[in-house]
């Protein structure tokens, strides 16, 4: 086994761009990249549930990997999602990560299969015993219904291959008792999932975040966790109330379930970064939804643009 890496800051998840034909949108994948690396982000997350992992193509999925590790060029760690409800289809997109040169894998639990937490902790020690990469739980009971209770966590951070968790329950309770858990343990990485609770993570001793708005205003989020460091405690604040406005006006938009990726891939198709096309069964927004998003977006990004010059 790999020693455990140790990593922190923003590490956005990244989107992943199509073309009209649902194929991967390389030259917009190559814009993204270059655009949250130059504004400082320390690691980039592929094929997550930003990155529509569950309704991709294997192939689309490996072609994914290999394209973004050649790009990123080591520049920041490359984390690579492969959360599958086979097993077989997991270690098969963690062995393309280890060859094209990825750093960490990041896996949910299964999310078909009723699974109980005795099932859930000897699948991930068969996962973390079959790859070389070191593994990232992942932890979104809203998507993969099963939840990685604490006591399953604790006992699989004794793992050797098994390197921390991404927490997105969106539950300041979880937070606050993963923080009290590892506290002993620093070494044990804790990254949080809904930005909206970045600085508050921060603030309970996590190592960063996993954070969505990242993909098109990575400044900010950068920004957020520089100052935070820099013991900046108000700057802090004021960019987390940023972020939470982003989340209010974009993520919200329309009353639906997919309402965030809608926003956000509509936010990348507006910063000309990619065409915000999403994969099926997700749909962009109407034609009426996006005019009235555009105003949205206009405003947030004046606001974002005038901060950001102070």
């Amino acid at each position: 086994m790999n020693p455990k890496p140790t990593f922190t800051g923003i590490i956005p998840p990244l989107v992943t761009p199509l073309l009209p034909d649902f194929t991967l949108d390389s030259f917009s994948l190559e814009k993204i990249l270059n655009h949250v690396i130059d504004a400082g982000v320390h690691g980039v997350f592929i094929l997550g549930t930003t990155g529509e992992s569950p309704s991709l193509q294997q192939k689309i999925k490996i072609q994914m990997i290999r394209e973004t590790c050649k790009l990123v060029n080591d520049r920041v760690p490359v984390l690579v999602g492969i959360t599958d409800c086979s097993m077989g289809n997991s270690l098969e997109l963690a062995e393309m990560a280890k060859n094209y040169g990825a750093d960490v894998l990041v896996a949910a639990p299964p999310f078909y299969m009723n699974i109980s937490q005795e099932d859930l902790e000897k699948y991930y020690r068969d996962l973390a015993n079959r790859t070389e990469l070191p593994l990232l739980l992942y932890n979104i009971p809203s998507h993969a219904k099963t939840p990685l209770e604490i006591e399953t966590v604790e006992r699989l951070s004794s793992h050797p291959n098994i390197l921390g968790i991404k927490d997105s329950t969106d539950s300041k309770e979880y937070l606050s008792q993963l923080s009290e858990t590892f506290r002993p343990h620093s070494d044990f990485i804790l990254l949080m999932g809904p930005e909206e609770r970045l600085l508050d993570a921060l603030q309970h001793g996590f190592s960063g975040g996993v954070s969505g708005g990242a993909n098109a205003f990575p400044e900010v989020y950068v920004k957020c966790y520089e100052s935070f460091i820099e013991g900046k405690k108000e700057k802090a604040r004021e960019y987390q109330n940023l972020i939470w406005e982003i989340s209010q006006e974009l993520y919200h938009h329309v009353s639906h379930p997919s309402s965030y990726l809608k926003g956000l891939k509509e936010c990348m198709k507006l910063s000309h970064l990619s065409g915000g096309i999403l994969s099926p069964p997700q749909r962009s927004f109407t034609e009426e939804e996006r005019q009235t998003f555009h105003k949205k977006f206009e405003r947030i990004k004046s606001k974002i643009h005038k901060f950001l010059e102070e």
